[in-house]
């Protein structure tokens, strides 16, 4: 569906994205992480067209994006949500959807019934009469977001599509790009919500001008040197936490070995958390725990998102 082989922008002497090759498959939702000014934004920008690409190439369901004259091609193929909605504050919600929706060159039934499909799943339908100027940010969001569908487009480009909105909202927003995986569409979100992208992408991309690493968020996770493990305990109690602090100061504990020097360890009222290498020692720990005193409720083992992308983040800055 999208194909991007040594995608490169410059901005004078300023190098935005470096040789960006990833290839994005139909019905797929890609994240692009990154800090800011990693080039998550420009690169939104040259899928849809919006800008010029300085080298490299790249393709949308077939299409090559620096073709100038494929424009009104792909704009018809592509939706694209901007981090800035820049809705015409006159205009009430379904005046919005309507215009847009013949701007798309959509048939006066079929827009109809598509505007009212929308307003209805991105709960507008009470404000579809009320000017955009009036509405609030969330509300603003979710009708740009129906502007960027309302031709029902086969990939959907989104800058920060929840950045700044309430839960209640933003939970609205991302129920909607699940619907829209599963009756196919491809989705490519910049985000920096890190919990948000591990629920919705199938995979990520972690982007610092060059594409540092790509894959599931599983896999990132598992594919890394270190790891986590959290047990939940019902409470931890002083003897409890006196034989983590053994193991993870290297001391023998339980007799059955030790974990690694250095490894860290927090807590909490009902909690345990060590830092070490993946898959050593997990046994240990509990081991010693138990024989303590302390009852176990729950073990989780490995890194989070949100840990995978600072370590790579920083590897290479």
């Amino acid at each position: 569906m999208i194909s991007v082989e040594g995608l490169t922008r410059r901005f004078g002497e300023t190098v935005a994205v470096d040789g960006l090759t990833v290839e994005i498959g139909d019905g797929e939702v890609f994240g692009l992480l990154g800090p800011n000014g990693a080039g998550k934004t420009t690169t939104i920008r040259m899928l849809a067209g919006l800008i010029g690409v300085t080298s490299g190439r790249a393709t949308v369901c077939g299409v090559d994006v620096t073709d100038r004259s494929a424009g009104p091609r792909l704009r018809g193929l592509v939706g694209v949500l901007p981090e800035e909605v820049g809705l015409y504050g006159d205009l009430s919600a379904a005046q919005t959807l309507d215009f847009f929706g013949r701007l798309q060159h959509l048939r006066p039934g079929v827009r109809a019934e598509r505007i009212d499909e929308l307003l209805n799943r991105l709960d507008l339908w009470d404000r579809r009469d009320t000017p955009a100027a009036s509405l609030s940010k969330g509300l603003k969001q979710r009708l740009a977001l129906a502007r960027a569908l309302v031709h029902d487009p086969p990939v959907v480009l989104l800058d920060e599509p929840t950045a700044n909105l309430d839960p209640e909202v933003a939970r609205t927003v991302r129920e909607f790009l699940v619907d829209l995986r599963t009756r196919g569409h491809t989705v490519v979100i910049n985000t920096h919500r890190l919990e948000e992208a591990e629920r919705i992408c199938d995979r990520v991309g972690i982007l610092r001008t060059r594409l540092l690493r790509v894959g599931a968020p599983t896999d990132l996770r598992a594919s890394m040197t270190g790891g986590r493990v959290t047990i939940g305990l019902e409470q931890v109690t002083d003897p409890v936490l006196e034989a983590a602090q053994r193991l993870c100061s290297g001391a023998t504990g339980n007799g059955r070995g030790h974990l690694p020097h250095g490894a860290a360890l927090v807590s909490g009222d009902r909690s345990i958390t060590a830092t070490l290498p993946v898959g050593t020692a997990v046994a240990d720990l509990v081991t010693a725990v138990v024989l303590a005193g302390g009852r176990v409720t729950t073990v989780s083992q490995g890194e989070s998102l949100e840990d995978v992308y600072l370590q790579i983040v920083e590897e290479r800055s």
